[in-house]
């Protein structure tokens, strides 16, 4: 067996050899040893900072940006919810790349819009941005992939968007999608009393109802708005009458259907009309939203009488949609071509010059060339003003995205054939034909025909800015629009202007040397982006409390105790206030001298005592109990606060004795 070294040892002591380390030189080294701290990673440390606890974030400081699409319904949405916002605390921003939050508030009636609002919330998520979506995308179809994990506001429930917000800013996902009802019945939406933002400060849009009676087979939006809900009169009343206060020059009634309005609660469009044109101020002017052809049949009369008016603008949105019978019964619309030619007869015939304005799909499912050749006739016919083409789009969940679709290459055509047609008149001229045929006049009666319209003088109310800045924007007693000169004086007023150019969709026009620039009988306007909706019963609330017994007036009284549920109840604001705090503080402190007491007492007693006194305590505590039981009348010692979720938006409180 070979050998594990060359040489053997004679003693274990051989092993150490004369060149290593003695033992008293290992022992000085040691002394001299510096201890290696290790570097702690501080990392995590550093991103817990960056990142606090989501409830140490504190609500109401962050900046907002709202993007709305769609119609005016929507916008006034949008209005409400900035508004509310913003009385809140928040600051509603117009750069998005500086938000805190997107509130994106979404319209389903056509593809390209939802594809639009998909894309926004992608780039939020990209941009590590708060979301809250709204509108009626989520409310029509919340479980879609792509909405999963944020939290939606339902068309009824914008006046909860600060909850909303306040716990996305948190980091919670929160979905409200409930319906607003009152004893069973579906009531129109949120308050129209709530604080708004209007985009347009001298324009207020006013929702009259939601939904409609309609099932069309193509559209999405009755998934979202459901049937018709009405507003009642004195609510819409009171609505305009405050809109005048802040400022509002023009009033837009809107919903999905307004000629529907009250038939679900007793009324009619015509009635509630009626009772708004008497509060609307000398100057302004009220616009009337789209209406369907079978529910103003029945009340042409009526509305040729207050589309004559001079205080309402005679303008009608009328949709069509298509002039074949056959086509129309597959999109369910209730009515037919002859029904929709005696409307627009009537009102053209009793309502010299109106604007009438429709709306056309191409290539609903099933239409033919002969069908969409009966529509072409229609509007070659007509001639209308206002034209809103609309290539078919079959939106998910609706009967008509199951029926045999007309090809993609077919729908571009038609849409482009008629948009086509559509430029080829110029609908001032036609119209002015229209009104000086109706001039009883005999020497003017049909004298001309081409470029009508210039050289006439028109009174017009200023509203707006143009997309180019460069002229302010009117519009006539037919809702036409007049472009006037950049003159800060005439904003919100009405002018008297010359015209001198017409184009397809716009008249240019000069105001008259002579002529007064005419106010309308309201305050000043309220700037833009300042908060509008603080109603008188509101600010007596901000500025008295819940004192309501010393409320001059019996009906501020009643709209009072609604209005103080928006008010944060903190018990300084509630009467006797201060008086109920410092109870509280004494009744806590004296609380605290008793426990003290006891327990100096506890502890110098011996063990079968402390048992004894803790017995007699209990027992004498249970007979106080007893006492204050049969003989308070209801009121409490200690304050209980909560805040609730309610189904209809509103806070609640629950109070207990126990």
């Amino acid at each position: 067996m070979p050998a594990a070294c060359d040489s053997l040892l004679e003693d274990i002591e051989d092993i150490v050899s004369a060149q290593d380390v003695k033992p008293h030189d290992r022992q000085f080294a040691r002394k001299n040893v510096v201890p290696k701290v290790r570097k702690r990673s501080s990392q995590k440390n550093v991103q817990a900072d960056d990142d606090p606890p989501s409830d140490s974030i504190i609500p109401g400081a962050q900046k907002i940006w709202i993007r709305t699409w769609g119609c005016s319904h929507n916008n006034s949405d949008g209005e409400y919810m900035a508004g509310q916002l913003a009385s809140y605390g928040y600051k509603i921003t117009e750069n998005a790349a500086e938000a805190d939050l997107w509130l994106l508030n979404s319209c389903t009636v056509k593809s390209p819009a939802e594809d639009h609002f998909r894309n926004s919330i992608k780039k939020a998520q990209e941009d590590n941005k708060k979301v809250v979506l709204a509108g009626c995308v989520p409310q029509a179809q919340p479980r879609q992939d792509y909405l999963k994990g944020l939290s939606i506001i339902g068309v009824q429930q914008i006046d909860r968007v600060v909850e909303v917000v306040e716990e996305t800013i948190k980091g919670h996902s929160v979905r409200l999608l409930g319906q607003k009802k009152d004893n069973g019945k579906r009531l129109g939406g949120a308050r129209l009393d709530l604080p708004k933002i209007r985009k347009n400060p001298l324009i207020e849009i006013i929702s009259i109802n939601t939904g409609c009676l309609n099932a069309c087979t193509y559209c999405k939006t009755k998934h979202a708005r459901g049937d018709l809900a009405s507003y009642p009169i004195e609510e819409l009343v009171d609505r305009a009458k405050q809109s005048f206060q802040e400022g509002v020059c023009e009033i837009w009634l809107t919903s999905e259907d307004t000629g529907a309005y009250g038939r679900d609660i007793g009324t009619d469009l015509p009635t509630l009309l009626w009772k708004l044109v008497d509060v609307i101020p000398e100057g302004a002017m009220l616009r009337l939203g789209m209406t369907n052809p079978p529910y103003i049949l029945e009340h042409l009369e009526e509305m040729a009488k207050i589309l004559n008016h001079p205080r309402v603008y005679a303008f009608l949105h009328i949709p069509v949609q298509s002039a074949s019978d056959s086509i129309l019964m597959d999109m369910k619309r209730e009515y037919c071509v002859a029904d929709f030619k005696r409307v627009v007869d009537f009102l053209k015939e009793k309502v010299p010059g109106i604007t009438i304005a429709t709306d056309i799909i191409c290539g609903f499912p099933g239409e033919t060339d002969e069908d969409f050749q009966d529509t072409m006739k229609l509007v070659e016919e007509y001639r209308f003003p206002s034209l809103f083409i609309n290539q078919f789009y079959p939106r998910p969940g609706t009967p008509a995205a199951k029926i045999h679709q007309v090809p993609a290459l077919v729908k571009k055509q038609r849409t482009k054939d008629l948009s086509q047609l559509f430029h080829s008149y110029s609908p001032y001229d036609h119209k002015n034909f229209e009104r000086i045929n109706s001039m009883t006049t005999p020497w003017i009666k049909g004298a001309y025909v081409h470029c009508a319209q210039v050289g006439e003088r028109q009174r017009v109310l200023v509203t707006e800015e143009s997309f180019d800045s460069q002229f302010y924007v009117a519009h006539n007693q037919f809702y036409e629009q007049v472009l006037v000169p950049k003159d800060p004086e005439f904003m919100g007023k009405m002018v008297e202007v010359d015209i001198y150019e017409a184009g397809k969709h716009f008249m240019k026009g000069r105001p008259v040397s002579d002529a007064n620039v005419f106010t309308p009988s309201i305050t000043r306007p309220l700037a833009k982006g300042e908060v509008s909706g603080i109603t008188e019963e509101f600010r007596y609330v901000l500025e008295n409390g819940l004192n309501l017994k010393a409320c001059p007036s019996p009906g501020i009284r009643e709209k009072a105790s609604l209005s103080s549920r928006m008010v944060m109840q903190l018990p300084w604001l509630q009467e006797g206030g201060g008086l109920k705090m410092l109870s509280v503080s004494l009744a806590l402190l004296a609380i605290l001298v008793t426990f003290y007491y006891r327990a100096l007492v506890y502890t110098t007693l011996p063990p079968h005592l402390l048992l004894q006194v803790l017995v007699l305590h209990v027992l004498q505590d249970n007979a106080q109990g007893a006492y204050n039981t049969h003989n308070s009348s209801g009121e409490l010692s200690g304050l209980h606060a909560c805040r609730g979720m309610a189904s209809a938006g509103e806070q609640s409180c629950s109070r207990s004795s126990g």
